[in-house]
């Protein structure tokens, strides 16, 4: 496709965003309140920074596996959503809300009984530890209703209906974000917690947002909303071809996420600073990642939904203008990103030093992002919606475990490079990545029909 027919769809663009753009804001507003969690923590010091982030550490391997397991759940309800079957959307939220809640109650009881040993895999720093053990044990009561809430958000988006995840979202994290400052730092009659007023203000956020993403959808009769009997109306044929589709998808996000922890793992074996920087960076590049968050998952909807109805051809024509326009806006969403690190040293009670990584990071992620882009469009906007699991796989976590972290460690741990070295090292995959996403995308193998004869 050239790029003077990129745009003459308006059709594509006019589905596109009335799903990506509930999502980026959704997402916006859930990275506004991490930054804010980040900006608020950060008042407190550094160790205090760094806690909140290895004790979040487990919530993110929790949450990009239940991503990992509802977003390959979601291959199967765009293209059941294509189709019209209700009835197999409904056995398909069943089936993943029985898997979603067995993973959180492992999750809840680890994070309650053992998390100083967790933290302690991340650092050697005793007060580190301390406080990350503190805020970890408060907030394992969340990952159930988080579980229950990440079922129903994928699921609302696959069936094009993104606006009450969003409001549901914008509720919790706006009551999140109030009860973050009372708790933290001791507002009117809330007692000052520290950290743990931080872990206990998510509890809170995190239950009323499950409430009303369940009460919502069963008042409205949205198609995830089933009874008991439609929930649990799947099959032994219908488990065997999940599991063939979606444990690919569930091994990327574990194996991905274990890449990811492995970085934190690097940088906080390092030193204190080195965390922090990492952290902050991290935390501000997530409110201009939403854009390309939003992109991916609202072609993906599209995508599965054009492969359901039988429409192959639009299909690949959707791929291939998401893959051009990601890229070509991402130097946009770059720019914003270096306005942002001005006001690094306004927000963030750091030293000199974390701030200097953080700007020479925030440089590497504006060159890495046309990259980054491209990769995000076609791991979750592309291969996923067209069931092509097993590549994903290949592609988002060869070049990380075989390039990426053994060039970081290598730099972090015999060559002690500074911060931002161990960054560019860590980003180095994306380069990498495309040439393996151009070639997959040509032989046009990543569409397959899931749901046929279902």
């Amino acid at each position: 496709m050239r790029i003077s027919t990129l745009f003459n769809d308006r059709q594509f663009y006019r589905s596109l965003f009335a799903i990506a753009l509930p999502i980026m804001f959704q997402n916006f507003i859930n990275s506004a309140v991490n930054m804010l969690d980040t900006v608020m923590i950060g008042r407190l010091g550094t160790v205090e920074i760094a806690a909140v982030g290895l004790g979040n550490q487990v919530f993110f391997l929790y949450n990009l596996a239940l991503f990992g397991l509802c977003s390959g759940a979601s291959i199967f309800t765009a293209q059941f959503w294509g189709k019209r079957d209700i009835a197999g959307i409904r056995k398909n939220t069943g089936f993943c809300l029985i898997l979603a809640l067995s993973g959180a109650s492992l999750v809840t009881l680890a994070a309650s009984l053992v998390p100083g040993k967790i933290i302690g895999v991340y650092s050697r720093d005793p007060a580190v530890i301390a406080a990350g053990s503190e805020y970890l044990r408060m907030l394992a009561p969340s990952f159930i209703p988080f579980g229950v809430s990440m079922v129903f958000t994928l699921t609302l988006r696959s069936v094009e209906k993104v606006r009450l995840a969003m409001t549901s979202t914008l509720i919790a994290l706006t009551i999140n974000a109030v009860l973050n400052y009372c708790l933290i730092f001791g507002a009117g009659p809330f007692p000052a917690m520290g950290v743990r007023g931080a872990a206990a203000a998510t509890v809170a956020a995190r239950i009323i947002e499950m409430l009303i993403l369940l009460c919502a959808s069963y008042i409205n009769k949205y198609p995830p909303a089933g009874s008991l009997r439609e929930l649990l109306g799947f099959r032994s044929s219908y488990i065997r071809r999940f599991i063939r589709i979606v444990l690919p998808v569930l091994i990327n996000e574990i194996t991905w996420s274990a890449g990811v922890s492995l970085q934190n793992l690097i940088f906080a074996r390092t030193h204190t600073d080195a965390i922090a920087a990492f952290n902050i960076a991290n935390t501000v590049n997530q409110l201009t990642w939403v854009l390309f968050i939003g992109l991916g998952n609202g072609v993906a909807v599209l995508i599965g939904k054009k492969i359901g109805e039988g429409d192959e051809a639009k299909a690949r024509g959707y791929a291939s203008r998401i893959v051009r326009f990601a890229p070509m806006i991402s130097v946009g969403a770059a720019g914003v990103l270096l306005g942002i690190s001005r006001f690094l040293p306004l927000v963030f009670n750091v030293n000199e030093n974390v701030i200097a990584s953080v700007r020479v990071m925030f440089i590497i992620l504006c060159a890495m992002y046309p990259f980054r882009a491209f990769n995000m469009s076609m791991v979750v906007g592309i291969c996923r919606a067209g069931g092509d699991t097993i590549f994903c796989v290949i592609y988002d976590v060869i070049f990380m475990w075989t390039i990426a972290l053994p060039l970081a460690a290598l730099a972090g741990f015999y060559f002690k490079a500074p911060v931002w070295a161990l960054f560019l090292c860590l980003s180095s995959e994306e380069c990498f990545k495309v040439l393996l996403g151009i070639w997959r995308l040509r032989t046009g193998k990543w569409l397959r029909n899931v749901t046929g004869g279902m």
